[in-house]
């Protein structure tokens, strides 16, 4: 498959036809429909006293497979072949312009069971714990994505809407007043993504996009995420959790990948180990050198020292009282608290506490069309001045 990764950059998302080919969708159609009736008795069995009798399936206005590697068995091993061959992952790495690309979530899309209508516009962006907008932005158009989002429809689906360009932008003054008017419908200048079954879109979640209308038409959509190993950034999406005894059901080469997957992640933890042993230590060339390694370009590093100081968060300090769920992109914090005492935690935060601050304004605010609400960790912009040299100073 022949991509050109500077389409992504100029327009924040790329179509690709037949990431299915027609001889496989049917095949492709059976696998995920069992999952999904596999994942409907969970939701029947899980449900609270007041809910309907198929559970979240009967809620949701788009109710969805999350980590559909765990319903998987010999009958369904194919759902998740396809996403780490070579038209998903590996179109992905070329995009990304990495030495190899990994899924970090397995997902499915699907339609409710009554029409929910629009949901909001958004950037799947919480700057609390990534990075401000902007910063994500000109790493992106540095160093390329590190990170990518693909919806691949089973059936005909269009609805995802973006606005083409405003990934690499904050919103516009015009955008902001309709989404605090209404979040609901179009905005200015944007466009639906109409995908055939077995198109993909793939895009940069940085994108102003929407789900246009959650009505009862059939909708069978698989939501892919992919992270680089070896590209110019650090990606901003990091984790790699899985769930379920999957792998056996594989066919040999790709629980061969798998394990090749599980040795990048297990060097990747190896890497933030250092960032941090080096920041406790007060050793500022050392920490330098070990953030290279994370994110090689040397534009915009300061993005990635942003982002490893919210992993520091989560490990050292927990939840965070203006996000539940904080640092949920992350999942190398399971590995890495291990490696630290507790002493030693109290030290790193202490190193990255003072960036924390820097982070953050006086009093809270609100820019419409994050995924956050009401805090004082600004949302768009990098505070002035803000380089590698003032965080170890902050030492």
């Amino acid at each position: 498959m022949k991509i050109n990764p500077q389409d992504l950059l100029n327009d924040g998302f790329v179509v690709l036809r037949e990431v299915i080919p027609p001889a496989e969708l049917e095949a492709l159609r059976t696998a995920f429909e069992t999952l999904v009736d596999r994942q409907r008795e969970r939701w029947a069995a899980e449900r609270g006293p007041d809910d309907p009798p198929g559970g979240a399936w009967e809620i949701g206005g788009q109710p969805r497979l999350v980590h559909f590697e765990q319903l998987i068995d010999a009958e369904t091993a194919a759902a998740v072949e396809f996403c780490l061959g070579e038209r998903t992952l590996g179109a992905s790495r070329q995009i990304m312009g990495a030495e190899e690309a990994v899924p970090t979530g397995l997902m499915m899309m699907c339609n409710p069971v009554k029409d929910h209508g629009p949901a909001n516009w958004h950037r799947d962006i919480h700057p609390i714990d990534q990075a401000p907008l902007r910063g994500l932005q000109q790493d992106l158009m540095a160093n390329g994505p590190g990170y990518l989002q693909w919806n691949i429809p089973l059936y005909d689906d269009d609805v995802l809407w973006v606005v083409p360009g405003s990934h690499c932008r904050a919103n516009t003054e015009q955008e902001n007043r309709q989404l605090l008017a209404d979040a609901k419908v179009p905005l200015p200048g944007s466009v639906p993504v109409a995908l055939k079954a077995g198109d993909g879109v793939v895009y940069t979640n940085t994108i102003l996009h929407w789900g246009s209308n959650y009505s009862t038409v059939k909708r069978r959509t698989v939501h892919l995420g992919y992270r680089a190993f070896g590209g110019r950034q650090y990606p901003y999406v990091p984790q790699m959790e899985r769930r379920g005894d999957y792998i056996p059901y594989l066919r040999p080469e790709y629980q061969a990948l798998c394990a090749h997957h599980q040795a990048l992640y297990a060097t990747d933890c190896d890497q933030l180990e250092a960032v941090f042993r080096a920041a406790i230590a007060g050793d500022e060339q050392a920490f330098f050198a070990a953030l290279e390694i994370l994110h090689p370009g040397e534009e915009e590093r300061l993005i990635c020292a942003i982002l490893v100081s919210k992993l520091a968060y989560k490990m050292c300090r927990g939840d965070h009282p203006y996000r539940s769920g904080y640092g949920g992109d992350w999942s190398q914090d399971r590995a890495l608290k291990l490696r630290f005492s507790e002493e030693e935690k109290d030290t790193l935060w202490q190193r990255f506490a003072s960036l924390d601050r820097r982070l953050q304004g006086a009093d809270e605010y609100f820019v419409p069309g994050f995924q956050s609400g009401p805090m004082p960790y600004f949302f768009e912009t990098i505070p002035v001045g803000l380089d590698l040299d003032e965080i170890v100073a902050g030492w």
